[in-house]
């Protein structure tokens, strides 16, 4: 019996086997989810405490690179040649904590460029680049310590808009400086100090506004009546006219004489 038994359990046995070996390959493949792209060859990439961290600093880029790993935690693509952030560049990071963007040659910064890592982001750094003004669009629903010293920044209502709905790092936000501003008095000095001292960017953008609306509508003014006063002088000129050549005509009665005359010689 026991030797019966014997080849039956190992035949059992291996069948177990196999099926286990089949579950296990299909739950890793359930497991593995979405593909982790690989690093790009121009950068480095290492694990820190068991986070992807991609190392793309002085590569010389001129854009941000489309293939990063999606379990990236910490992108670094500082002292590149990067001139614009389009919109959703980073909608596959869902894990990115820190950006890096700093000593770039930045100048525009698209509405949605943050998209899809607005709840993870954690530290934004946009110092030291090109950058003059941004949509107010651009950080929306971004909760990330942001740094944006040392660009050349307009001073004006958008603006003021914008960082008013930015947590800025505290230990940058002094060099916040405007570089240039709706009114030149302001050019040189920390944003935040001016904005602090009371001053409202968006009074001067509605006073701009309504002088220029007070421009336009005059020149419309003034275009109205340059045409009545031509109306009016080339009508009168007709009517002159026109009086002139009546007045040159025969009158009924100098007409009467000279046929009364005719019929006289005749």
């Amino acid at each position: 019996m026991q030797d019966l038994a014997g080849p039956d359990m190992r035949r059992k046995s291996l069948i177990s086997s196999g099926f286990a070996l089949l579950w296990g390959s299909l739950l890793g493949v359930l497991l593995a989810g979405a593909p982790v792209m690989a690093c790009p060859s121009i950068c480095h990439c290492i694990e820190r405490n068991g986070l992807t961290v991609v190392q793309c600093v002085a590569r010389s880029l001129e854009k941000i690179p489309p293939d990063l790993p999606r379990d990236t935690v910490v992108l670094l693509l500082a002292s590149n040649h990067i001139t614009h952030i389009p919109s959703h560049a980073f909608k596959e990071l869902h894990y990115l904590q820190e950006l890096d963007l700093s000593n770039n040659n930045i100048e525009t910064v698209d509405v949605g460029a943050f998209q899809g890592v607005s709840d993870s982001l954690l530290i934004l750094d946009l110092s030291n680049n090109h950058i003059q003004s941004v949509p107010k669009e651009a950080f929306a629903r971004l909760r990330a310590k942001i740094s944006l010293s040392n660009n050349p920044w307009h001073c004006e209502c958008t603006l003021q808009e914008v960082l008013r709905e930015l947590r800025l790092d505290p230990e940058t936000v002094n060099e916040v400086m405007c570089h240039t501003a709706v009114q030149e008095e302001y050019a040189g000095k920390p944003v935040i100090q001016v904005l602090d001292s009371g001053i409202n960017f968006c009074n001067f953008h509605h006073k701009t506004t309504d002088i220029a609306m007070f421009v336009t509508m005059f020149g419309w003014f003034a275009m109205v009546i340059a045409y009545v006063i031509y109306y009016v002088r080339h009508n009168q000129e007709d009517a002159r006219r026109h009086l002139e050549y009546l007045k040159s005509l025969p009158s009924s009665s100098q007409i009467s004489k000279d046929f009364d005359t005719i019929s006289t010689v005749l």
